[in-house]
C-alpha cells in the first residue's frame, strides 16, 4: 500500500480532460500570438499550447546571433500593434524577441507551456477537436495550426555524412562563427541563411565553402535607397507580377552583375513568380556576395560524396575540411500530430493556395503557411479572427455567461 505521497503523485500524472470554450491554438510563435491578439480584440477566448517553455522559440533558441529581418520593420509587424518607432529600419534578433514579448504582454496572452501537441483530431460523434499533450487532453469547436513552415529542420541525406570526424551541425543550432575560427566550413545551402553564415564565417578567419545545389535569385537588399521588397510590392499594385520581376532582375544585374559568372545560376522563373509557387524565397544580399567575388567565400558545387575528412564535389574537385553546417532549412510538422485530416500535403503545407489556404472544415484554420512571411501570418490572423468571432456571437455563451473560465476542468480519470 503505497504512502499519501504517492497516491497525490499517481493522482497528479493522471489524465484530465479540459473543456475549452475558445480556439485552441498550437504553436506560440508570430502566428499563434497574432491569431490569439486579433481573437482577444474581437471579444473570444483562446488558449495557446506551446511545446518549448517560451513564445517565439524558433527565434529565441534556433537563430544565429547575428540575424536581422530580411524585409523592412513595416512589413513584419503583427496585427493590432506595430514595432516601437525607435527601432531601426531592419530589427536585430534581440528587438524582435523584445517586441513579441511586449505583443504577448500588451494581449494578456499567457500561453501553456511545455505543452507539446501529441495528437489532434475530430471526433466526429462529438462533433468537437480533441487535442492530447502529454499532461491534458483539450477539447474544443475550433483547432488553430499555427506551428508555421519552419517547426523543424531539414537534414537531407548525404552519402557518407556519418563517415565524417568533424562537427555537423544544422542552422538551427549554429550562433557565431566563433565556434569555427580558422577553419575550412562546408555549408550546404545558398539561401539567406547559408549566405549569412558564410557571410559570418568570414569574420573570424573561416574559409566557408559554399554548396549551391540549385538555382537561386540573389538580389540586393535595397535599389535606389528603398527597399527591394517595397518597390515590388508597390509596382505589383499597377504592373503585371511577370513585368515586375523582369524589372527587378533588370535593376539586379546591373547592381551585382552577372551572378552565373560566380556560380549562382539563377532560375528560369522570376523571383517573385517563384516565391509564390514554390515558397523559395529569394536571398536579399547583405554582403556575401562581395565576398564571393573576392573568393574568400568558395562556391562549389553539389557534394557527391563527405568522406572522413573532406567532401568530394560534382565537378571532381575534393576538398578537405574541418566542420560541416547545414543551411538546408525547415519543414512543417503537421503530419505528425493532426491526424484523420486531409487539409494538408503529405509535406504539412495547406493544400489550398493562397489565399484561402486559411480555412478548413470542422473548425480547423491554420495561420503561418501562406509562404509570404509574416504579411502572410497577419493576413490569415485577421481573416480567422473575424470568421470565429461570428460563429462565437451565435453561440450561447458558456451556458448564458454563467461561468467566468474559458477552460474548465470535466474530468479526472
Amino acid at each position: 500500500m503505497g504512502s499519501c505521497k504517492d497516491q497525490e503523485e499517481h493522482h497528479q500524472n493522471e489524465a484530465k480532460c479540459v473543456w475549452v470554450h475558445g480556439p485552441i491554438i498550437v504553436g506560440a510563435g508570430p502566428s499563434g500570438l497574432a491569431t490569439s491578439a486579433c481573437l482577444t480584440q474581437q471579444g473570444v477566448p483562446s488558449l495557446i499550447l506551446e511545446k518549448s517553455d517560451c513564445i517565439a522559440s524558433l527565434w529565441q533558441y534556433r537563430t544565429y546571433d547575428r540575424l536581422k529581418l530580411h524585409l523592412p520593420k513595416q512589413f513584419c509587424e503583427l496585427p493590432l500593434l506595430g514595432f516601437p518607432e525607435n527601432f531601426p529600419k531592419y530589427p536585430t534578433k534581440s528587438q524582435f524577441i523584445s517586441y513579441m514579448e511586449s505583443y504577448a504582454s500588451h494581449f494578456s496572452i499567457q500561453p501553456r507551456f511545455k505543452q507539446a501537441v501529441q495528437s489532434a483530431e475530430f471526433d466526429h460523434v462529438l462533433g468537437f477537436w480533441r487535442v492530447k499533450t502529454q499532461d491534458c487532453e483539450h477539447i474544443s469547436r475550433w483547432l488553430i495550426v499555427a506551428t508555421g513552415e519552419n517547426a523543424e529542420p531539414v537534414i537531407p541525406d548525404i552519402s557518407g555524412i556519418d563517415k565524417f570526424k568533424g562537427p555537423v551541425v544544422h542552422t538551427n543550432l549554429y550562433k557565431s562563427g566563433s565556434e569555427f575560427k580558422n577553419q575550412r566550413v562546408l555549408v550546404i545551402g545558398c539561401g539567406n541563411s547559408g549566405m549569412e553564415v558564410c557571410l559570418d564565417l568570414c569574420r573570424y578567419n573561416a574559409i566557408p565553402l559554399m554548396v549551391v545545389r540549385n538555382t537561386v535569385h540573389v538580389l540586393p537588399r535595397e535599389m535606389f535607397g528603398f527597399s527591394t521588397f517595397g518597390i515590388a510590392m508597390a509596382l505589383l499594385k499597377w504592373f503585371p507580377l511577370r513585368l515586375v520581376d523582369k524589372l527587378l532582375l533588370l535593376v539586379a544585374n546591373l547592381t551585382l552583375g552577372n551572378t552565373d559568372q560566380i556560380g549562382l545560376r539563377r532560375p528560369k522563373t522570376g523571383p517573385i513568380e517563384l516565391k509564390n509557387v514554390t515558397g523559395k524565397t529569394p536571398v536579399l544580399d547583405v554582403g556575401a556576395l562581395s565576398q564571393i567575388k573576392s573568393g574568400k567565400i568558395k562556391v562549389m558545387e553539389g557534394v557527391k560524396e563527405v568522406t572522413t575528412n573532406g567532401a568530394k564535389f560534382m565537378d571532381g574537385q575534393e576538398r578537405e575540411i574541418d566542420s560541416i553546417i547545414l543551411a538546408t532549412g525547415y519543414k512543417s510538422n503537421v503530419p505528425t500530430w493532426l491526424k484523420g485530416c486531409d487539409f494538408f500535403t503529405k509535406e504539412g503545407m495547406p493544400k489550398t493556395p493562397f489565399p484561402n489556404g486559411w480555412k478548413a472544415e470542422k473548425g480547423l484554420y491554420t495561420v503561418g503557411f501562406t509562404r509570404r512571411g509574416l504579411l502572410g501570418t497577419a493576413y490569415d490572423a485577421v481573416k480567422i479572427a473575424r470568421d470565429i468571432a461570428e460563429q462565437w456571437r451565435t453561440i450561447n455563451d458558456c451556458n448564458n455567461n454563467s461561468c467566468n473560465s474559458h477552460v474548465i476542468l470535466l474530468k479526472e480519470m
